[in-house]
C-alpha cells in the first residue's frame, strides 16, 4: 500500500503507539482519522498530522460507533487502512482478580475491537480494497503471568482476525495481526489492578521499551509490504514470538479453501 492520500482510521489514537501511527501516517502523504475517549489529546494529536478528523468516542458505545463509522468513511470517501488499536491491560495475579476484570478488559480488548471491524468491512468488501490491522500483543501469542485477562483478549483477537483474513481474502481486503512486545508508553501505568483501579507506575521493561515512533514506523512499513503477521519486539520478548509465528503456508491454505467455495458449501448446509 503506498499511503499517500489514502485515509487511516485509528482508535485509542490520543497516546502511545495510536498517536505514532498517526503522526508517522500522516508523514507519509496519508489522512488520519483520530479517535479516543479524550478530544483534547486527540486535538493535540491532530496538530502534528496535517488534514485530520477528530471522532471521540468510547469504543464500547456502539451508537456512538455506528455514527463515527459513517463518518470516517463520508470524510474523504472511504477508508483505507483501519487499525484497531485502543486498549487497557492488566496486573494482577488470576488468583485475586475480580471477575470485572475480566469482563471489562474483554469488553475493551476484544469485543469493542471486532465491532470497530464490524463497522468498516462491509464498506470494503463492497469497495473490493481495504486493510485492517489489529494491536495484539507478544502476550496474544504467549501466555504471560499477571495478564489472564489481557492474554484471553489479545489471544481472542488474534484467532477473529484471523478467522477474518481468509473471509475477506476473496473481497480483496487485507488483515495484519500485529504483535507488540514492550513498547514505551503508559501501558503498564493505565493496566488494571486486582480490583480494577489503575496501576499507576510503569514496569522497567516498558520504560525502557522501544520507542513508539519507532513501532509505528516498523508497523506501516510491514503493512505496506502485505505482512499478515507483524511481531515488533526485541530480545527475549521477540524470540517468544518468533516461535510462535503462524506459517505464511498456512494463512494461504486457508484462503484457498475459501476460494474454492468452502463458505457457501457450509452455508448449503445449512
Amino acid at each position: 500500500m503506498d499511503y499517500t492520500n489514502k485515509v487511516a482510521w485509528i482508535t485509542g489514537a490520543s497516546s502511545g503507539i495510536g498517536a505514532a501511527l498517526a503522526r508517522d501516517f500522516a508523514s507519509r502523504g496519508g489522512h488520519v482519522v483520530l479517535s479516543g475517549r479524550d478530544e483534547d489529546r486527540l486535538a493535540q494529536v491532530a496538530g502534528d498530522c496535517g488534514e485530520s478528523l477528530i471522532l471521540p468516542f468510547d469504543v464500547r458505545d456502539d451508537d456512538a460507533l455506528a455514527d463515527a463509522a459513517e463518518k470516517a468513511i463520508a470524510w474523504k470517501g472511504g477508508v483505507d487502512l483501519a487499525v484497531a488499536n485502543a486498549g487497557v491491560s492488566q496486573r494482577s495475579r488470576a488468583l485475586q482478580t475480580d471477575m470485572q476484570v475480566y469482563r471489562d478488559i474483554i469488553a475493551i480488548d476484544l469485543t469493542a475491537q471486532i465491532a470497530f471491524s464490524q463497522a468498516i468491512i462491509g464498506h470494503m468488501a463492497q469497495r473490493g480494497s481495504g486493510a485492517l490491522a489489529f494491536i495484539s500483543s507478544i502476550a496474544g501469542k504467549v501466555g504471560v503471568p499477571m495478564r489472564t485477562a489481557y492474554c484471553a483478549a489479545k489471544f481472542g483477537l488474534a484467532g477473529y482476525a484471523d478467522a477474518l483474513r481468509g473471509e475477506l481474502s476473496i473481497n480483496g481486503v487485507d488483515v495484519h495481526v500485529i504483535y507488540p512486545g514492550s513498547v514505551a508508553t503508559n501501558v503498564s501505568r493505565n493496566a488494571l489492578n486486582a480490583d480494577g483501579s489503575a496501576r499507576g507506575v510503569s514496569d522497567k521493561a516498558i520504560d525502557e521499551g522501544i520507542p513508539p515512533d519507532d513501532a509505528a514506523k516498523t508497523m506501516l512499513d510491514a503493512i505496506a509490504k502485505g505482512d499478515r503477521e507483524i511481531i515488533v519486539a526485541e530480545g527475549f520478548e521477540l524470540s517468544m514470538g518468533e516461535m510462535r509465528r503462524t506459517p505464511d503456508a498456512l494463512f494461504d491454505q486457508v484462503a484457498a479453501m475459501v476460494a474454492s467455495g468452502y463458505m457457501d458449501k457450509m452455508e448449503a448446509q445449512s
